[in-house]
């Protein structure tokens, strides 16, 4: 069976992760976390993980999707290059893409948000000064799926796990994520 590739950098938002993780669990889903490097990546909360592989390492051909949370700065990975490739290599297989809170700027900024429709957890002064998004494509909902690609706000973290899981055609029980 394909993984789910969970990208994890410096200050990712744990809870965002939380029931998207639980349901690839529940369906007994294989995920790998990906790292920029190998080194140790500590969470917003303090969580502290170790990538199972890098960006540069990880073979494409054992993913299927690619979970991204959003993280206390995304600014800090504006100018990881080799990141915005990666993302680019993996929306080129057409896999489902699932991105979380202030990482749909990762995937604006990577070309992967043209002509679809998205929400983001950013501001839309934010998302002006950032010069990256299509507005005339940006949603208010807290989820949105065009195609492939989900995007949700923060806050829509059980949704937007919920919606990863059917994306993948899962057997999960939906009753653990009532809000």
């Amino acid at each position: 069976m394909k993984k789910t590739a969970v990208l994890l950098y410096p200050h990712f938002s744990e809870y965002e992760l939380s029931v998207a993780l639980s349901i690839l669990m529940q369906a007994n889903k294989p995920i790998v976390t990906i790292g920029l490097n190998k080194q140790t990546i500590k969470g917003e909360a303090g969580l502290s993980c170790v990538p199972d592989t890098t960006i540069n390492e990880v073979n494409p051909e054992e993913i299927d999707s690619l979970l991204l949370p959003g993280c206390m700065d995304i600014m800090t990975l504006i100018d990881k290059h080799e990141l915005f490739e990666f993302i680019n290599q993996m929306a080129a297989k057409e896999i489902v893409i699932a991105s979380i809170s202030s990482s749909p700027f990762l995937l604006a900024k990577a070309g992967v948000l043209r002509g679809k429709k998205f929400t983001v957890g950013l501001t839309e002064e934010a998302m002006d000064k950032l010069g990256v998004f299509e507005k005339e494509n940006y949603c208010k909902d807290i989820v949105v799926i065009d195609g492939n690609i989900i995007t949700a706000r923060g806050r829509g973290f059980i949704r937007f796990g919920i919606y990863l899981g059917k994306a993948l055609n899962l057997e999960f029980d939906e009753g653990w994520y009532h809000e």
